[in-house]
């Protein structure tokens, strides 16, 4: 039986009890509120305690919350585009066509398992074929694909020993630039493989059998023998990593190496072949994101023996196409991934997941029906009015800090003047022209659209700066700052409940969306973007006073969040969930100024017996709700850069403000006194 283990001790305390209120209040859940938790000791189960209660993790779910419960909209969206491509599917060559033919390949398990493993067979031949280390590096190049996520970069999957990205040049921000970075692994982090506790140790036997069981159904000889070795050199890549928290500076990061002397500077490795493999061999310098992990990495390129990297990318290429082999490899996968590393009980139905898989894979094709039939043009603007009204807010701020020098406060105003804000979609839309769909070939199509998104990737190094360019679709539930590019994106499917709902009080609105939006915005001047100035180049614009009042400022956010304990054994890493816990910190004030401001001094309306500013903290807090099953909760805590949710609604104890609407005093458990709250924008 799995023990859910949402809570510390500081949260874990209140017990069932009645609710504070058990009527209605428009755009609020009044039912989750439970005043028998006191507002000081538990901010979050203060404002959620109902709704922990009355809410069940569905089975096919590792965490459940606020980006599920708007992401279960979206889906529902997404799944009339899709179902309605596959029932008039347009013309070919249509996006339309497209959509429809890769949902009902990815549908048809019929002829998936008719084909057996026919479909990967020619892969795991060229494999096979590998006799030596130049061959290995021409592997390895032509297999390069970019499947790095711009958003965490220290949380990085790659079926390849290397992953590939391409961006904005720090020092040149005019230009783009070819990164590489640590690969490798198909668990999470490197702590799986290192971790000594008992419990890693039993997830790693896990991994070990699972690994075994991939390779026998797939016919590969002597399976047991090669999951011991893929495993043992998994490990061996795993020492070589760098750890989210140092994995997500760009400062750290910024590593330009002449393609010439990374024979030099990361030997063991062909990298002539790997290059020209890649079509890379045209970059003069290339971006070494890890640097000493892609030494160590070339290096067990160089050392380890042919056999076990053959062993590896046998597997790693089977795992990877899993969901489209037959349905063996499908169920084992999620057996260890969805159900030993997530908790999750169920897999989700093969139609559910066959429109995700098409909206994953054609993203701005599904996106762009997603805007015009379910995204009004009066959303766009009450985002964008938002927006504009927090934005002055942070500059405001900037403007009231006594500590900032003026030379200081000029650079981080220019930043906000450049700041490019993205609602909804973007301006033009990309093309899949270029990319072949076909009927009935789920694995040839999951293969077209790996290989369609790493040359259009790597086509940008020839290619203008596009600072329109999208990283999310319209249907995600979610948001991003690219601090080098200075650019915010707000896809149309986060603007909605519980973020975002026009009818309810403004209040609530900005307690919701508009926390995110501040988030966002914030992250141009948290403890990474504030190292990029106004037109993304990686420099110090600082004065050296300033710089060191604002390290110490982080650093004192980190400390808070180290003394954090969601698991017994388990403590958020407040270095590395910095960034993100500098953004909500920020981002919750500035929209709190902005939400004052827009009252022009009248008094906020009250609702359902509550003041306005019970609105805005209380829907700040609902917001952050999230469920966990204990290996999700884990895993976050070691791979993500965001604290958990329930912790992430506890930053509001660094807000004078909060504390008289909730008669926060000494003694309780959040209280801060007043020189001891982080103050950072």
């Amino acid at each position: 039986m799995i023990r859910r283990l949402v809570c510390s001790a500081l949260l874990a305390l209140a017990p069932a009890a009645p609710l504070a209120a058990q009527h209605a209040i428009p755009g609020l859940d009044a039912a989750a509120i439970d005043t028998t938790v006191k507002a000081g000791d538990d901010f979050y189960r203060y404002a959620n305690g109902g709704w922990e209660r009355r809410t069940e993790i569905p089975n096919d779910r590792s965490s459940f919350g606020s980006f599920n419960i708007a992401a279960k909209l979206a889906d529902a969206h997404v799944k009339q585009i899709v179902h309605g491509a596959a029932a008039s599917p347009g013309a070919a060559g249509s996006d339309v066509r497209r959509i429809a033919d890769y949902y009902r390949s990815f549908l048809d398990t019929a002829a998936i398992a008719a084909r057996g493993t026919a479909s990967i067979q020619p892969l795991l031949d060229s494999i096979a074929a590998v006799g030596d280390r130049a061959a290995l590096a021409r592997f390895v190049g032509a297999h390069l694909r970019a499947d790095v996520d711009p958003i965490n970069l220290g949380t990085l999957h790659t079926d390849n020993p290397f992953g590939f990205w391409v961006t904005q040049d720090f020092n040149r921000p005019t230009h783009y630039s070819a990164a590489l970075l640590q690969g490798g692994l198909e668990m999470p982090d490197r702590s799986y493989y290192l971790d000594p506790s008992p419990r890693m140790a039993d997830v790693r036997t896990a991994y070990r059998s699972h690994v075994a069981k991939m390779l026998t159904l797939a016919g590969v000889a002597n399976a047991e023998e090669k999951a011991d070795s893929i495993v043992a050199l998994e490990t061996k890549i795993a020492g070589t990593h760098w750890k989210v928290e140092d994995s997500e500076d760009p400062a750290k990061g910024n590593n330009h190496w002449a393609r010439a002397d990374f024979a030099k500077n990361a030997p063991g490795f062909a990298w002539g072949a790997f290059f020209t493999a890649a079509g890379l061999a045209d970059q003069d310098s290339i971006l070494a994101w890890q640097p000493s992990a892609i030494t160590g990495i070339a290096g067990l390129l160089g050392s380890e023996s042919l056999a076990s990297w053959k062993a590896l990318l046998a597997y790693h290429a089977i795992e990877d196409r899993a969901s489209v082999l037959p349905a063996a490899f499908d169920r084992e996968s999620f057996a260890f991934f969805g159900n030993t590393l997530s908790g999750a009980p169920e897999q989700a139905e093969r139609d559910a997941r066959a429109v995700d898989a098409t909206s994953d894979a054609l993203g701005f094709a599904v996106g762009r029906q997603y805007v015009q039939r379910y995204f009004p043009a009066s959303a766009k603007a009450n985002a964008q009015h938002m927006v504009a009204g927090i934005v002055a807010a942070f500059q405001q701020r900037i403007d009231a800090l006594d500590w900032m020098a003026p030379s200081t406060k000029a650079e981080a105003k220019a930043k906000l003047r450049t700041l490019r804000v993205s609602i909804g979609y973007p301006d033009r839309w990309p093309s899949y022209a270029a990319l072949r769909i076909a009927p009935r070939d789920a694995y040839g199509n999951a293969d077209r659209v790996e290989r369609f998104n790493f040359l259009k990737t790597r086509a940008k190094l020839h290619q203008p700066v596009d600072k329109g360019e999208w990283v999310m679709t319209p249907q995600m539930v979610n948001a991003v700052n690219l601090p080098a590019m200075n650019v915010l994106n707000f896809p149309a499917a986060i603007l909605q409940p519980p973020f975002f709902d026009a009818t309810r009080a403004d209040a609530m609105n900005y307690g919701g969306i508009g926390a995110v939006i501040g988030h966002e915005v914030s992250h141009s001047f948290d403890n990474l973007g504030a190292n990029f100035d106004s037109k993304g180049r990686l420099r110090n614009w600082w004065t050296e006073a300033d710089f060191a009042h604002f390290q110490a400022a982080t650093q004192a956010l980190a400390r808070q969040y180290d003394a954090y304990h969601p698991l017994a054994d388990a403590s958020i890493n407040g270095q590395q969930t910095l960034s993100e816990d500098i953004a909500d910190l920020a981002g919750v004030t500035a929209a709190y100024d902005a939400w004052k401001a827009s009252l022009r001094g009248n008094p906020a309306k009250s609702v359902g017996g509550l003041s306005g500013d019970e609105q805005f903290f209380l829907s700040f807090a609902q917001i952050w709700r999230t469920k966990f099953r204990e290996p999700a909760l884990r895993r976050q805590l070691l791979t993500n850069a965001h604290a958990p949710g329930p912790w992430r609604a506890l930053t509001v104890r660094n807000l004078d403000a909060w504390y008289p609407v909730f008669g926060v005093a000494a003694g309780d458990t959040l209280y801060l006194a007043p020189g001891d709250r982080v103050r950072i924008w």
